[in-house]
Order: structure tokens, then sequence, then C-alpha cells
């Protein structure tokens, strides 16, 4: 007992110091550039936000933005839940590839995967653009193409806060309740969804904040069309580079803003057993 209680007291003030240490490392990496941002934007007031609340395109740019994130969350939230369900309830071959390859859109640079849609849905060199131009249906440079790229660099992100959620809590009711005579949908709806539900609301969470503020790929495969597939990220670039950084300080504000008010009201929600 001595020697536990001697080893609890060598581990506090190393557990301190490193505590410290991260919260100085997200202050200074996280923390700090956000609040210069909002600083900046709210510098002449509410005079920077106003103007861009005011400008039209700048207000299409934002409401495809929302639109867009909305889209993808909803794609990758079901693609997300089912293909975790896959993952952690069924054995098959080529289970470890397919994991593998989930983690691509965190690690390739959203520039290539933009290039890589427009070799792919590009109306004049893409696999399948012409055809579906020809049908009336324009892929690149045009929302679906926006759509596709912001669902792609969000793809794993509902994944990884479910599957870790599946693996913990075991298959022992779903088996229960189809024992019991329930269907798979009953069983999904009753059981699964229930015990990885902030799982699930995690990774939507996390899926729209990277779906808002997705630049690389949405850049190269948008067109950056003023009043059509400008979106907010694009505003930021082009008022940055045009001297308005009162414009681009309060769009970037807007967005950030977004993010963080879904993850801390999330936080605050979440049940205290469940954290």
């Amino acid at each position: 007992m001595a020697e536990r209680a001697r080893s609890r007291t060598r581990r506090g003030p190393v557990a301190l110091a490193l505590r410290l240490i991260v919260t100085i490392y997200l202050f200074f990496l996280v923390a700090w550039p956000v609040y210069l941002v909002g600083k900046n934007a709210l510098a002449n007031g509410w005079d920077n936000i106003a103007g861009i609340l005011e400008d039209p395109d700048i207000v299409h740019a934002l409401e495809l933005t929302v639109q867009v994130a909305i889209i993808a969350v909803i794609i990758n939230t079901v693609f997300g839940v089912g293909i975790s369900l896959l993952l952690v309830r069924y054995r098959f071959w080529g289970k470890r590839l397919l994991s593998a390859m989930l983690d691509v859109p965190l690690s390739v640079s959203p520039i290539v995967v933009g290039l890589a849609l427009v070799l792919v849905y590009g109306g004049r060199i893409g696999w399948f653009g012409p055809t579906l131009e020809k049908a009336g249906f324009q892929v690149i440079f045009a929302t679906p193409g926006i759509v596709l790229a912001t669902v792609f660099v969000a793809l794993p992100l509902v994944i990884r806060e479910v599957v870790p959620v599946l693996e913990e809590v075991g298959d022992e009711q779903e088996q229960a309740a189809r024992s019991l005579g329930a269907n798979a949908a009953q069983t999904f709806l009753r059981i699964t969804l229930p015990s990885i539900k902030w799982g699930v609301i995690y990774g939507v969470v996390l899926s729209l904040a990277r779906s808002l503020g997705e630049f690389g790929a949405v850049k190269i495969v948008s067109g950056n069309v003023l009043g059509q597939t400008r979106t907010a990220t694009l505003v930021v670039e082009e008022k940055y580079l045009n001297f308005d950084k009162g414009g681009a300080y309060a769009t970037a504000f807007l967005l950030a803003l977004v993010a963080v008010a879904c993850i801390i009201i999330v936080s605050i929600l979440r049940p205290k057993e469940d954290r």
C-alpha cells in the first residue's frame, strides 16, 4: 500500500506537468489563433460581419457552403454507420484493406482529391464526364462536384467515432433481441443505434466542421464562379488576396464560430457518464 501511495505521489507532479504542457500547446496552436481571428473580425465592432452579410454574393457562398455541408454530413453519416457495422460485426476477406482505404482521405492532399475528381468526372478529359454532360448532368464546376469533394475529405470521421463504440458495447444485446424475434431494422433502431448515438453525434459534428472548412479539393472542382460555385472558404481567400482583411476575417470567424459552437454544445449536452 505504501509503495502504491508513493507511486501515485510520483505520478502526481508528472501528470500535472504533462497537463500543463498539453494545455499550453493547445492554447498556442488552436485557441490563440482562433481568438485572433475573432478579434480581428470584431475590430470594428459588427461592421465587418454586417458588411459580408449585406453582400448577396457572399450570402450565396455561405448558403452554398451550408447546403453542401449538410448533404455531405447526411451521406457520410449513413455510409459511416453502415460501414462501421460491416467492419465490426462481420468477417470477410479484405477487411483490413478496406479499413486502411478508409483512412486515405486523411492522408491524401485535398488538392490531389480535386484533381482526381476532375480526371474522373471532368467534362472533356474525365472518364464519365462527357457521358454525364450529354445526359444534362454536370459534376465538375457545379454543386455535385463540390459535394463529392466534401464527402471524400470527411469520409472517415463518422466511421472512426462509431467503430470503437461498437467494439466496446459488443453484440450480446443484439443477439438477445434477434433470439426474441426482432428483425434487423428493429434490432438496429432499438438496440444498436441508442448504444452508439453519442459516437454518431460526435462523428456528425466533426464531419460538419470538416465540411464547412474544406478548401483545397473544393477550389479545384468548383471553378470558383462568383455567385454560383464560390463557397465561404473561397471567399476568405478572395477577400484576403484583395486586401479586404476585414471581410476575410469576418467570413473565417463565422465558419469557426459554427464549428466550435457545435463541439461545445455536444460536449455540454452529453451525459457525464458517457464522457
